[in-house]
Protein backbone atom coordinates (compact mmCIF):
# COMPACT_ATOMS: atom_id res chain seq x y z
CA UNK A 1 0.00 0.00 0.00
CA UNK A 2 1.35 3.69 -0.87
CA UNK A 3 1.41 6.08 1.43
CA UNK A 4 1.47 10.02 1.00
CA UNK A 5 3.49 11.75 3.90
CA UNK A 6 2.33 14.92 4.69
CA UNK A 7 4.84 17.54 6.63
CA UNK A 8 3.99 21.19 6.71
CA UNK A 9 6.99 23.65 4.84
CA UNK A 10 6.93 26.53 5.27
CA UNK A 11 7.70 28.69 1.92
CA UNK A 12 9.48 32.21 1.43
CA UNK A 13 7.45 34.41 -0.91
CA UNK A 14 9.33 33.16 -3.49
CA UNK A 15 8.03 30.01 -3.76
CA UNK A 16 10.96 28.42 -2.11
CA UNK A 17 11.36 26.53 1.12
CA UNK A 18 13.24 27.66 4.03
CA UNK A 19 16.03 25.23 3.28
CA UNK A 20 16.40 26.70 0.08
CA UNK A 21 14.73 24.16 -2.48
CA UNK A 22 12.31 25.30 -4.93
CA UNK A 23 8.83 23.57 -3.98
CA UNK A 24 7.14 22.33 -7.20
CA UNK A 25 9.91 20.10 -8.35
CA UNK A 26 11.49 18.70 -5.83
CA UNK A 27 7.64 17.79 -4.15
CA UNK A 28 6.79 15.57 -7.02
CA UNK A 29 10.48 14.05 -6.49
CA UNK A 30 9.36 13.06 -2.73
CA UNK A 31 6.17 11.96 -3.86
CA UNK A 32 7.14 9.57 -5.89
CA UNK A 33 9.65 8.27 -3.60
CA UNK A 34 7.30 7.81 -0.87
CA UNK A 35 5.05 5.97 -3.04
CA UNK A 36 7.61 3.35 -4.44
CA UNK A 37 9.78 2.48 -1.49
CA UNK A 38 8.93 -0.20 1.07
CA UNK A 39 8.96 0.33 4.85
CA UNK A 40 12.00 -0.62 6.98
CA UNK A 41 10.41 -3.94 7.98
CA UNK A 42 9.36 -5.30 4.33
CA UNK A 43 5.63 -4.55 4.69
CA UNK A 44 3.56 -4.37 1.64
CA UNK A 45 4.40 -1.35 -0.89
CA UNK A 46 5.82 -1.10 -3.96
CA UNK A 47 9.67 -2.25 -4.38
CA UNK A 48 10.99 -0.20 -7.03
CA UNK A 49 13.74 2.28 -6.79
CA UNK A 50 12.73 5.73 -6.51
CA UNK A 51 15.71 6.60 -9.45
CA UNK A 52 13.35 4.76 -12.13
CA UNK A 53 10.01 6.88 -11.23
CA UNK A 54 11.89 9.79 -12.22
CA UNK A 55 10.74 11.66 -15.57
CA UNK A 56 13.21 13.68 -17.65
CA UNK A 57 11.58 16.28 -16.03
CA UNK A 58 12.75 15.08 -13.30
CA UNK A 59 16.21 14.73 -14.25
CA UNK A 60 16.27 18.58 -15.70
CA UNK A 61 15.14 19.48 -12.36
CA UNK A 62 18.18 17.61 -10.52
CA UNK A 63 21.01 19.28 -13.05
CA UNK A 64 19.37 22.50 -13.04
CA UNK A 65 19.29 22.77 -9.39
CA UNK A 66 21.77 20.43 -8.00
CA UNK A 67 24.49 21.21 -10.89
CA UNK A 68 27.22 20.94 -7.63
CA UNK A 69 26.79 17.35 -6.86
CA UNK A 70 26.43 16.50 -10.61
CA UNK A 71 29.05 18.39 -11.96
CA UNK A 72 31.00 16.17 -9.40
CA UNK A 73 28.95 12.97 -10.10
CA UNK A 74 31.27 13.62 -14.00
CA UNK A 75 34.38 13.87 -12.49
CA UNK A 76 34.40 11.05 -10.61
CA UNK A 77 33.66 9.03 -13.90
CA UNK A 78 36.48 11.29 -15.69
CA UNK A 79 38.91 10.95 -13.45
CA UNK A 80 38.12 7.04 -13.29
CA UNK A 81 39.31 6.78 -16.77
CA UNK A 82 42.07 8.74 -16.04
CA UNK A 83 43.06 6.62 -13.24
CA UNK A 84 43.04 3.06 -15.23
CA UNK A 85 44.56 4.59 -18.38
CA UNK A 86 47.33 6.61 -17.00
CA UNK A 87 50.99 5.55 -17.07
CA UNK A 88 52.48 5.19 -13.38
CA UNK A 89 55.43 6.93 -12.66
CA UNK A 90 58.40 4.62 -12.26
CA UNK A 91 60.07 3.58 -8.67
CA UNK A 92 63.38 5.50 -9.43
CA UNK A 93 61.61 8.55 -11.07
CA UNK A 94 61.14 12.11 -9.50
CA UNK A 95 57.04 12.00 -8.22
CA UNK A 96 54.91 14.18 -10.98
CA UNK A 97 53.16 16.78 -9.42
CA UNK A 98 51.39 19.93 -11.53
CA UNK A 99 52.40 22.56 -9.35
CA UNK A 100 55.95 21.60 -10.27
CA UNK A 101 55.01 22.25 -13.54
CA UNK A 102 52.98 25.40 -12.95
CA UNK A 103 55.34 27.17 -11.06
CA UNK A 104 58.61 25.82 -12.52
CA UNK A 105 59.36 29.73 -14.05
CA UNK A 106 59.19 30.87 -10.63
CA UNK A 107 61.78 27.86 -9.34
CA UNK A 108 63.95 29.04 -11.84
CA UNK A 109 63.80 32.91 -10.33
CA UNK A 110 64.11 31.91 -7.39
CA UNK A 111 67.15 29.80 -8.11
CA UNK A 112 69.04 32.35 -9.73
CA UNK A 113 67.71 35.23 -7.23
CA UNK A 114 68.88 33.81 -3.61
CA UNK A 115 67.66 37.53 -2.30
CA UNK A 116 64.39 37.77 -3.73
CA UNK A 117 64.06 33.84 -2.15
CA UNK A 118 65.22 34.72 1.21
CA UNK A 119 62.98 38.05 1.45
CA UNK A 120 59.91 36.07 0.33
CA UNK A 121 61.06 33.20 2.91
CA UNK A 122 61.21 36.07 5.26
CA UNK A 123 57.44 37.43 4.83
CA UNK A 124 56.28 33.81 5.30
CA UNK A 125 57.47 33.44 8.46
CA UNK A 126 55.86 36.82 9.37
CA UNK A 127 52.81 35.65 8.05
CA UNK A 128 53.16 32.40 10.27
CA UNK A 129 53.91 34.35 13.28
CA UNK A 130 50.88 36.71 12.06
CA UNK A 131 48.52 33.00 12.13
CA UNK A 132 49.91 31.79 15.49
CA UNK A 133 49.56 35.36 17.16
CA UNK A 134 45.50 35.39 15.88
CA UNK A 135 45.16 31.65 17.17
CA UNK A 136 46.59 32.10 20.55
CA UNK A 137 45.39 35.52 20.93
CA UNK A 138 41.63 34.52 20.68
CA UNK A 139 42.40 31.97 23.59
CA UNK A 140 44.25 33.82 26.06
CA UNK A 141 42.88 37.03 25.16
CA UNK A 142 39.20 37.13 24.63
CA UNK A 143 38.62 33.23 26.12
CA UNK A 144 37.48 31.41 22.33
CA UNK A 145 39.88 28.61 22.42
CA UNK A 146 38.46 26.81 19.39
CA UNK A 147 40.84 27.72 16.81
CA UNK A 148 43.90 26.62 19.43
CA UNK A 149 42.36 23.29 20.50
CA UNK A 150 41.96 22.47 16.56
CA UNK A 151 45.25 23.98 16.06
CA UNK A 152 46.46 21.54 18.66
CA UNK A 153 44.55 18.34 16.96
CA UNK A 154 45.84 19.54 13.50
CA UNK A 155 49.08 20.04 14.07
CA UNK A 156 49.32 16.26 16.31
CA UNK A 157 47.60 14.57 13.45
CA UNK A 158 50.15 16.28 11.10
CA UNK A 159 52.87 14.86 12.88
CA UNK A 160 51.22 11.08 13.22
CA UNK A 161 50.60 11.34 9.50
CA UNK A 162 53.85 13.30 8.86
CA UNK A 163 56.63 10.58 10.12
CA UNK A 164 54.30 7.76 8.88
CA UNK A 165 54.76 8.61 5.04
CA UNK A 166 58.02 10.49 5.00
CA UNK A 167 58.06 12.14 1.47
CA UNK A 168 61.31 12.96 -0.61
CA UNK A 169 62.63 16.22 -0.84
CA UNK A 170 61.96 17.61 -4.06
CA UNK A 171 64.83 17.90 -6.35
CA UNK A 172 64.58 21.30 -7.03
CA UNK A 173 63.82 22.62 -3.33
CA UNK A 174 65.51 26.00 -2.40
CA UNK A 175 66.01 26.21 1.38
CA UNK A 176 66.34 29.83 3.51
CA UNK A 177 67.57 30.01 6.72
CA UNK A 178 64.65 32.62 7.87
CA UNK A 179 62.16 29.93 6.34
CA UNK A 180 60.36 28.76 9.13
CA UNK A 181 60.81 26.93 10.52
CA UNK A 182 63.75 29.15 10.89
CA UNK A 183 67.05 27.20 10.95
CA UNK A 184 66.78 25.34 8.18
CA UNK A 185 65.87 22.46 9.87
CA UNK A 186 64.42 19.12 9.03
CA UNK A 187 60.13 19.27 8.64
CA UNK A 188 57.18 16.94 7.77
CA UNK A 189 56.28 17.46 3.63
CA UNK A 190 52.71 15.91 4.28
CA UNK A 191 50.76 18.01 5.33
CA UNK A 192 51.31 21.71 5.25
CA UNK A 193 50.76 23.12 8.16
CA UNK A 194 51.13 26.90 6.69
CA UNK A 195 47.64 26.62 4.45
CA UNK A 196 46.17 24.67 7.27
CA UNK A 197 46.98 27.16 10.35
CA UNK A 198 45.97 29.59 8.13
CA UNK A 199 42.89 27.90 7.00
CA UNK A 200 41.76 27.67 10.72
CA UNK A 201 42.70 31.32 11.88
CA UNK A 202 40.54 32.16 8.70
CA UNK A 203 37.75 30.33 9.60
CA UNK A 204 37.56 31.94 13.14
CA UNK A 205 37.59 35.23 11.38
CA UNK A 206 34.53 34.94 9.32
CA UNK A 207 32.61 33.15 11.99
CA UNK A 208 33.23 36.27 14.24
CA UNK A 209 32.54 38.51 11.26
CA UNK A 210 36.14 39.69 10.51
CA UNK A 211 35.21 39.60 7.21
CA UNK A 212 37.94 42.16 5.66
CA UNK A 213 41.05 40.11 7.46
CA UNK A 214 39.83 36.73 6.89
CA UNK A 215 39.71 37.86 2.76
CA UNK A 216 43.25 38.95 3.74
CA UNK A 217 44.27 35.71 4.96
CA UNK A 218 43.00 34.10 2.56
CA UNK A 219 44.66 36.03 -0.20
CA UNK A 220 48.31 35.70 1.76
CA UNK A 221 47.77 31.75 1.98
CA UNK A 222 47.31 31.53 -1.95
CA UNK A 223 50.41 33.47 -2.44
CA UNK A 224 52.45 31.62 0.11
CA UNK A 225 50.93 28.37 -1.53
CA UNK A 226 52.31 29.87 -4.35
CA UNK A 227 55.67 30.42 -2.66
CA UNK A 228 56.02 27.34 -1.50
CA UNK A 229 55.35 24.88 -4.58
CA UNK A 230 57.91 27.54 -6.47
CA UNK A 231 60.52 26.83 -4.02
CA UNK A 232 59.52 23.34 -3.85
CA UNK A 233 59.00 22.98 0.28
CA UNK A 234 55.64 20.95 -0.36
CA UNK A 235 53.83 19.26 -2.63
CA UNK A 236 50.67 19.94 -4.70
CA UNK A 237 48.99 17.25 -2.29
CA UNK A 238 50.21 18.59 0.78
CA UNK A 239 48.75 22.17 0.07
CA UNK A 240 45.52 20.89 -0.59
CA UNK A 241 45.05 18.42 2.26
CA UNK A 242 46.24 21.35 4.58
CA UNK A 243 43.15 23.05 3.20
CA UNK A 244 40.95 20.34 4.18
CA UNK A 245 42.93 20.00 7.35
CA UNK A 246 41.94 23.18 8.53
CA UNK A 247 38.26 22.69 8.07
CA UNK A 248 38.21 19.67 9.05
CA UNK A 249 39.64 20.09 12.44
CA UNK A 250 37.81 23.49 12.96
CA UNK A 251 34.73 21.61 12.19
CA UNK A 252 35.94 18.56 15.02
CA UNK A 253 37.15 21.59 18.01
CA UNK A 254 33.54 23.15 17.58
CA UNK A 255 31.93 19.47 18.11
CA UNK A 256 34.13 19.14 21.21
CA UNK A 257 33.04 22.44 22.38
CA UNK A 258 29.11 21.54 22.13
CA UNK A 259 30.02 18.10 23.37
CA UNK A 260 31.68 19.19 26.60
CA UNK A 261 28.89 21.84 27.29
CA UNK A 262 26.29 19.33 26.93
CA UNK A 263 28.64 17.52 29.15
CA UNK A 264 28.68 20.21 31.92
CA UNK A 265 25.77 21.98 31.78
CA UNK A 266 27.20 25.07 30.75
CA UNK A 267 25.21 28.16 29.77
CA UNK A 268 27.52 30.48 29.01
CA UNK A 269 29.62 28.24 26.23
CA UNK A 270 32.66 26.24 26.37
CA UNK A 271 35.93 27.74 27.87
CA UNK A 272 38.97 26.71 29.21
CA UNK A 273 39.93 29.12 30.53
CA UNK A 274 36.52 28.97 32.87
CA UNK A 275 36.43 27.46 36.77
CA UNK A 276 32.91 26.67 34.87
CA UNK A 277 34.15 24.72 32.27
CA UNK A 278 37.10 22.18 33.82
CA UNK A 279 35.24 21.87 36.84
CA UNK A 280 31.22 20.65 37.24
Amino acid sequence: MSTNTVVPLRRRSNGYHTNGVAFNGMENIVKKTDECYTNGNGGGGKSKASFLTWTMRDAVYVARYHWIPCFFAVGVLFFMGVEYTLQMVPAKSEPFDIGFVVTRSLNRVLASSPDLNTLLAALNTVFVAMQTTYIVWTWLMEGRPRATISACFMFTCRGILGYSTQLPLPQDFLGSGVDFPVGNVSFFLFYSGHVAGSMIASLDMRRMQRLRLAMLFDILNVLQSIRLLGTRGHYTIDLAVGVGAGILFDSLAGKYEEMMSKRHNLTNGFSLISKESLVN
